[in-house]
């Protein structure tokens, strides 16, 4: 048998690549001679950087940057010279982890380190950018990391704006004219993992900035600040970015980067399950096995184990999900080709008790599932 193992991390837990060993070794118990193949993955979040390292044969490369509040910042990426490929995640230069829950200020943070974890990628000559949008602190419509570039936004009197989120509804005017002309060669892919667009209830504002420490008064101020983008936008560079899938994502970084940058956007799984070759994988299969923190009905929304599942099942692989969590909606889930879903604890525990055995409990969960998949075979 050939059981391909192609995990997403378990935020704050475990690494793709350490969720994939641990799947490992409870799939070795249950299978001693099975073919096990690791294929950890990722969908345009946290990990994204270390997927690609391994999956690309890339080397891992730190830049200093300024933090969401403008604290210096140590920011890492994949750089890849044999394709001339870099990949980035905005979270390590301009993301939540980087910030205490009392320092959360939508209003005051700024993708600034994203555009110079940007520049830092474009140091070494690359072709290819990938910009993983995930996990930000930051609802300033991708302004900080324009400005980076070399991008000005000004306002009624010309005078440059202050690239956070809070200073949004003050732009008048864009120019780009002093824009990083090493841009204009290099294709940019940002991939994420939702598709909200950037204004309205589904958008950046309304549905993130409270996870980013947002009071509603200040939920309004934001909201109201991209919808003023986006008008500049649409009169100043011919874009109308309000709609598109994506652009809300990341406090509407989608939209900048699509706007500024001429960036693709993408659904962050299809990118990295095809630069990791899953499908190449799932032609001889007999089971998949993939994992991720929390599963539930919004692991539907363009999620890594989703992906995974949606490939597996057109390959006619039956796929099993693990999660630290499950919640609700896993019909949904079924009829993308989820055949069944675990979760790690073993019963009730605490948080901190199944972080620091979350390894041990995916093993174990691991091997009692194949456990089952093998009897229904007999």
């Amino acid at each position: 048998m050939k059981i391909v193992i192609a995990p997403n991390a378990l935020k704050g837990c475990l690494t793709a690549a350490e969720a994939a060993g641990a799947l490992a070794r409870g799939v070795a118990r249950a299978s001693p001679d099975s073919d096990i193949v690791q294929v950890p993955v990722a969908d345009g979040g946290d990990g994204l950087a270390e997927v690609l390292v391994s999956a690309l044969h890339g080397v891992k490369r730190t830049a200093l940057v300024t933090g969401p509040l403008g604290d210096p910042a140590s920011a890492s990426f994949c750089y890849v010279p044999a394709r001339q490929l870099a990949a980035i995640e905005m979270a390590t230069a301009s993301g939540l982890a980087l910030l205490t829950k009392e320092r959360l200020n939508p209003l005051l943070t700024t993708t600034r380190g994203t555009g110079e974890l940007i520049k830092a990628a474009l140091d070494l000559g690359v072709a290819h950018l990938i910009v993983g949008i995930g996990g930000s602190a930051t609802n300033d419509g991708g302004i900080g990391m324009a400005a980076a570039l070399g991008a000005r936004f000004l306002d009624e009197n010309g005078h440059p704006v202050e690239p956070v989120g809070g200073a949004l509804a003050t732009i008048q005017h864009i120019d780009l004219s002093g824009l990083d002309p090493r841009l204009a060669g290099v294709r940019i892919e940002a991939i994420c993992d939702v598709d909200n667009p950037l204004l309205g209830e589904r958008g950046a504002a309304q549905v993130y900035a409270p996870q980013k420490g947002a009071t509603p008064e200040q939920v309004r101020i934001l909201d109201a600040g991209l919808a003023q983008l986006s008008v500049v936008i649409e009169r100043d560079l011919g874009l109308d970015v309000r709609d598109l899938p994506g652009a809300g994502a990341a406090g509407g970084l989608g939209a900048g980067l699509k706007a500024f940058f001429k960036a693709e956007l993408r659904r962050g799984v299809d990118l990295v399950l095809d630069l990791v070759g899953l499908n190449e994988q799932l032609r001889d299969a007999d089971l998949v096995l993939t994992a991720e923190g929390q599963i539930d009905f919004q692991t539907t929304f363009s999620k890594a184990p989703a992906g995974v599942a949606e490939r597996a099942h057109a390959h006619g692989v039956p796929c099993i999900a693990i999660a630290g969590s499950v919640g609700s909606g896993l019909a949904a889930l079924h009829d993308l080709g989820i055949n069944a879903v675990f979760s790690l604890c073993p019963g009730p525990v605490s948080l901190a008790q199944a972080m620091a055995s979350g390894g041990d409990y995916l093993a174990t969960v691991a091997e009692q599932a194949v456990r089952a998949f093998l009897a229904g075979r007999h």
